[in-house]
């Protein structure tokens, strides 16, 4: 009978019939025992099965369970709130009590936007005082206004098709997008020979002209520029051409720059293959209808050699009683007094002619044994070769100073070793122009130097004491009157004879009255004005003092934070630097004193005059501020010196590139040979320039910067430190939190706008933009062009070759 139920159903454990499609469940509360029938069900009919209200035998408790999961959650919940509240408020007092550093905020700079005219091509040139620069413009000074346009500008970029925008000026255009007829021209550009407006005059010996081969004649053809700059493209905001007579009015372009030095055209003529592709038009008009150079077979110690021997009447030379019997250790002595050899080499001041002689530069290429030479290297090394050297009559000679980091290497112990060390340290094009030294050997040349470990770096590291070797290698070389100390990953995108002869000539005329002062800070022209406004401006400030923030963070000041640096102590004058600045503690004395020059007049009756005429000892490209009171990381790494009542003065030059007299590197050589002194590397020439009164100059060559930054707002960080200066004070821009400022410029030593642009030039994409198809787009500007300016650092710059035969 119960077959005949609709529904499914199915017997239950107690033996009751449950059908699940009428089951319910009971309404009594939880402590009831469910009954199985109603007691009030009435009787069904045969033809319909009864209906009864079936319960479950086994329910959930579902008032009790509720009950306990709210419970466990709420308590929970407190628990979590209870630990956040707790662990934040011991985290803010851990932070108040500088026990934890909170996330540091965004830089305000990264906020400013970034200037377009730097990407201009070679069909935009416009005369240098026709342009009117993107900056700066005068307008910089409201930095509100400023993030306001830049929010406007980026709302209006993004609303912009990049397919119908190609990112340049739309003067190049028709309204059909089309090139203008003046855009389509081809620049033939014009040679840039910068010897033809040099010369030492009728009084000098003349120069002999050089060749890469004497019997040929053949020679590189001088470098070719555009005239004028790409239309918009920035001001320098540190620095100025006019301040050095540098020529401002041209740009040079890749192939016109690097073509002469294997630059575009292929391996096969002994170029590169590098430069093959993008933008080339007019790219071989550098060489004028004549045949490339091949490279293979120049070999550069045996062009400067004949360039120095023909040029040998301009010079100097060494004596031939000079011998370094000490080195090789060979027998006998000196054939002669040394002292008599040397004042004959002093003696040598006027040629077979008759005339003057001119002084010889040397220039020092910093390099490593396994340094790993690409081709972007070579043009750079070929530039400074030609440049510098051949086309000057070797008035500029270049060497390798090359480093063997592997101590174990017996590169002293015979002649082999030595020529297979050289060789394999440098080119084939460069073999014979290079001089090895170690770490070790400078440790037995200055032996008695305490040996500290500043930073987990041992004294005589290359790091701590780069210049050791080139003082020794001065002092191996009396021939030379000065040394550029230069560096591998430097760049210049001008000619480098054309910077080197304006900036010494410049520093050469600096008078010295306020030179120490002037070389501690950053000259911005939109700030400052005229280099007379500048220079009365660091007058003023020494003499009259500033509101002084180191007064509130002078780490050394036992009173640092609780002055009002509006306090009159606070604006104290500075002490103008006039003559030596000798180091105070006990035992600190200098060597050879008596040979220092004095001032022949006191500050206040000299009128500018003194130093005039008088080349400069340490020439930088970067500030020689005071590190005393910054938070330079350096700035106590100091060996040799009585520091038990401070520091000796001293002033920092950051970059070691910079030129040298042979009298500031036999004084720095001796102090550490005979005195035990030495500092860390870009402390140590500066501060050795102001112990004895050398003269030492800050040239304020062109600094770019890639962002539009208030200027008044970038001069007060820049300046930032002790009366305006650079340095000083924890507010420096050299303390270690505060030389972020520097990425956006093109020159420092981690800047990273300077590989930016360099690879960018080059015609290659860099952060997703440029590259070939931007110069080659419709109504593009073509490639760019860049007036001249000093890049660092440029590293590891992988280029494009032209594809080989059987390539995939």
């Amino acid at each position: 009978m119960l077959s005949n139920w609709p529904g499914q159903r199915y017997r239950s454990l107690s033996g009751s019939l449950v059908d699940h499609e009428k089951r319910r469940y009971s309404d009594a509360s939880d402590d009831d025992t469910p009954s199985l029938y109603s007691s009030d069900q009435p009787m069904l009919s045969n033809s319909s099965p009864p209906r009864k209200n079936y319960a479950l035998s086994y329910h959930l408790p579902r008032r009790r369970f509720s009950r306990y999961f709210t419970l466990i959650i709420a308590s929970i919940l407190v628990l979590m709130v209870v630990y956040l509240v707790k662990m934040g408020s011991s985290s803010d007092a851990q932070i108040r009590m500088g026990l934890r550093k909170g996330p540091d905020p965004p830089n305000p700079w990264e906020s400013f936007p970034f200037l377009k005219r730097y990407h201009g091509g070679i069909r935009s040139l416009v005369k240098r005082k026709d342009n009117v620069a993107e900056y700066p413009t005068g307008d910089e000074a409201d930095m509100q206004a400023v993030m306001e346009a830049a929010m406007a500008q980026k709302k209006k970029d993004d609303k912009v098709d990049p397919k119908k925008d190609p990112g340049f000026q739309k003067r190049d255009t028709q309204e059909d997008g089309s090139v203008k007829a003046e855009a389509k021209q081809d620049w033939p550009g014009l040679r840039f020979d910068p010897y033809k407006q040099y010369s030492w005059g009728a009084e000098y010996e003349q120069p002999v002209h050089c060749y890469l081969d004497n019997v040929t004649k053949r020679e590189i053809p001088p470098l070719l520029v555009h005239e004028g700059i790409p239309e918009g493209f920035p001001d320098p905001v540190m620095g100025s051409y006019d301040l050095f007579g540098l020529n401002n009015d041209v740009c040079f372009e890749r192939y016109g720059r690097l073509g002469p030095y294997g630059f575009g055209y292929s391996r096969k003529y002994g170029g590169s293959g590098a430069g093959m592709e993008g933008e080339k038009d007019g790219s071989e008009s550098v060489w004028g209808g004549r045949d490339e150079i091949d490279y293979r077979d120049v070999k550069w110690a045996k062009v400067q050699q004949s360039c120095m021997e023909a040029n040998a009447h301009r010079f100097k030379q060494p004596s031939k009683e000079m011998n370094h019997f000490f080195r090789p250790m060979g027998t006998g002595g000196p054939v002669g007094d040394p002292n008599n050899v040397k004042q004959k080499l002093e003696d040598q001041t006027t040629g077979p002619n008759g005339k003057k002689l001119v002084p010889r530069t040397a220039i020092i290429i910093r390099t490593w044994k396994d340094y790993q030479y690409d081709d972007e290297d070579m043009f750079y090394l070929r530039a400074l070769m030609n440049e510098l050297t051949i086309q000057s009559g070797t008035e500029y000679v270049v060497h390798f100073l090359i480093q063997v980091k592997d101590l174990d290497l017996q590169i002293w112990a015979d002649e082999e070793t030595h020529e297979r060390a050289l060789k394999e340290a440098l080119p084939q094009e460069f073999w014979g122009m290079g001089t090895l030294w170690s770490e070790r050997q400078m440790n037995l040349v200055y032996g008695g130097v305490q040996e500290t470990v500043y930073r987990d770096l041992p004294v005589f590291g290359v790091y701590r004491s780069t210049y050791l070797p080139l003082q020794y290698f001065a002092h191996m070389h009396p021939e030379y009157d000065f040394f550029w100390h230069w560096e591998m990953d430097i760049r210049y995108t001008g000619h480098f004879h054309h910077l080197f002869d304006k900036v010494t000539k410049w520093a050469k005329q600096q008078p010295r009255k306020g030179l120490w002062e002037r070389n501690g800070r950053f000259y911005v022209p939109a700030e400052h004005g005229p280099w007379e406004d500048f220079r009365q401006l660091v007058r003023v400030q020494t003499e009259h003092g500033t509101a002084r923030k180191d007064s509130m963070f002078g780490k050394l000041s036992e009173d640092a934070g609780s002055r009002h640096p509006l306090d009159s102590e606070s604006r104290q004058p500075a002490k103008s630097i006039w003559g030596p600045e000798r180091p105070s503690g006990k035992g600190d004395e200098v060597s050879e004193p008596h040979k220092d020059p004095e001032p022949p007049t006191t500050y206040e009756k000299d009128n500018y005059e003194w130093g005039v005429g008088e080349e400069a000892d340490f020439i930088t490209f970067n500030p020689l501020f005071d590190p005393h009171n910054t938070n330079w990381l350096l700035s106590e790494d100091v060996t040799g010196y009585n520091t038990s009542k401070g520091f000796p003065p001293r002033r920092t030059a950051i970059i070691t590139a910079s030129r040298l007299s042979k009298r500031l590197l036999d004084t720095m050589h001796k102090e550490t040979l005979f005195k035990r002194h030495t500092m860390f590397s870009e402390m140590w020439p500066g501060s050795l320039s102001l112990h004895h009164g050398y003269k030492a100059v800050y040239a304020p060559h062109p600094v770019y910067i890639d962002r539009r930054w208030p200027t008044s707002y970038l001069a007060a960080i820049f300046n930032n430190g002790v009366h305006g200066s650079a340095g000083g004070s924890r507010t420096s821009v050299f303390s270690d939190e505060r030389q972020h400022n520097f990425l956006g410029t093109t020159w420092y030593y981690h800047a990273g706008f300077s590989p930016n642009l360099w690879k960018r030039w080059l015609g290659y994409k860099v952060d997703n933009d440029g590259g070939e198809e931007w110069e080659m787009r419709e109504g593009g500007e073509g490639r760019m062009c860049l007036p001249g300016m000093l890049l660092h650092p440029v590293k590891q710059v992988d280029l494009v070759y032209e594809r080989k035969a059987g390539d995939g």
